[in-house]
């Protein structure tokens, strides 16, 4: 077989139709939507239209979506931007364990700040406990942020029942939630779960990388954390990025055509792995891998054999995956996700995370089965003498 790409949680291939628009885009309508002649307006429309397509999706008003570079910095405007413009009324933060560093690293960022970060626990399946939260709520709280999908294990979080617990104890603490591993495989509708922000990044939708959207509720405070020429409203300054812009619309568009389809037969490609895969010795599935989890990412631990070791033999033979999450760095360090859900020690670095998309198919699923069925056991003979 050619190349097998297991790894759509790190990244996805683009669309073609998104590529070639973001070509055309680049290439011949490549104004600045802030100039004043045609070919600005012309740029500026697909501002307009990217808008609306969000909108639609997610149910919400079309001055309520802000175009940045991606998740990281989506996460990173919500968390500082709210932080910063509401410290008055509080300076307590709470999130979870198991968040993205994008997520994570910001809220040290903002202890250091004067900041008291609340990380909230989760059970062996990945999921927050919601009494850890109830009694972390407090009179100083400002902030909750809570991810859909965990990008490691694929656990889903209870966001509805969250953002409730939240609200109903003070409906003006805001509810942020990072959907960049949700959009695209759920429909999330931010106004009827209380959620007043929600990141989404255009990579992980076989969209362009460096592009992505923050759902800002028209209520919600926030600063800008980049200055300069105040675009959007002075909440993100800089020129658009037209191209990216027009290529994640177009990305989101196509993702929820048949959205139903794609994600029955992700879940029976998922099935069909998992299946496969516990038939090999000392394995492990982290987190759930029923209906409630993630269609498309599936944790499996190996013991005996290091990540990085039986990521670069199944390289060998086309098939690409990645251990833990891709979404930092290449150093290799024990993840904080495994040791979150309490995983017995022998796999923490010894697993990989194999992510489809819609463009998998059964026999990349089978060969893929079929090679760890060979090279497993020769490397724990050969890492065990």
């Amino acid at each position: 077989m050619g190349e097998i790409y297991l790894d759509n949680s790190a990244t996805t291939r683009a669309y073609d139709c998104v590529g070639e628009l973001v070509k055309k885009v680049m290439c011949e309508d490549y104004g600045n939507p802030s100039s004043m002649h045609a070919k600005g307006v012309a740029a500026e429309q697909y501002i307009k239209e990217a808008k609306e397509t969000f909108a639609k999706l997610l149910k919400v008003q079309p001055k309520e979506i802000v175009f940045t570079s991606g998740g990281t910095e989506s996460d990173n405007l919500a968390l500082r931007g709210v932080a910063m413009a509401n410290q008055r009324a509080g300076k307590h933060l709470i999130t979870t364990a198991i968040e993205h560093p994008a997520i994570i690293n910001t809220m040290r960022h903002l202890e250091e700040e004067g900041f008291r970060v609340t990380y909230l626990p989760v059970d062996r399946y990945g999921r927050v406990k919601l009494d850890a939260l109830k009694e972390a709520l407090c009179k100083d709280t400002i902030l909750v942020s809570i991810m859909y999908v965990n990008n490691e294990v694929g656990s889903v979080q209870p966001i509805q029942e969250a953002a409730g617990i939240v609200k109903a104890y003070n409906q003006n603490i805001l509810f942020h939630v990072d959907a960049v591993q949700g959009f695209g495989k759920y429909r999330i509708y931010p106004k009827k779960l209380k959620v007043d922000l929600c990141s989404i990044s255009g990579h992980k939708i076989h969209g362009p990388k460096g592009t992505g959207i923050l759902y800002i509720g028209e209520n919600v405070k926030i600063k800008p954390i980049v200055f300069g020429g105040e675009q959007q409203k002075n909440i993100r300054s800089g020129t658009e990025n037209v191209p990216g812009i027009a290529g994640i619309s177009l990305a989101a568009r196509t993702i929820y055509q048949d959205l139903d389809v794609k994600v029955a037969q992700m879940r029976r490609l998922k099935q069909r792995f998992i299946k496969g895969v516990s038939q090999i010795e000392d394995t492990a599935t982290h987190g759930l891998y029923d209906e409630t989890s993630a269609p498309h990412i599936i944790s499996v631990g190996f013991a005996g054999i290091r990540s990085e070791v039986l990521l670069h033999a199944l390289e060998e033979k086309g098939i690409y995956v990645s251990s833990g999450s891709a979404c930092s760095s290449n150093h290799p360090q024990v993840s904080g996700v495994l040791k979150g859900i309490g995983a017995r020690q022998e796999f923490l670095d010894a697993t990989l995370r194999f992510s489809m998309s819609e463009f998998t198919t059964p026999k990349e699923i089978d060969y893929t089965l079929d090679t760890l069925y060979n090279i497993v056991p020769n490397l724990r003979k050969y890492t065990r003498r």
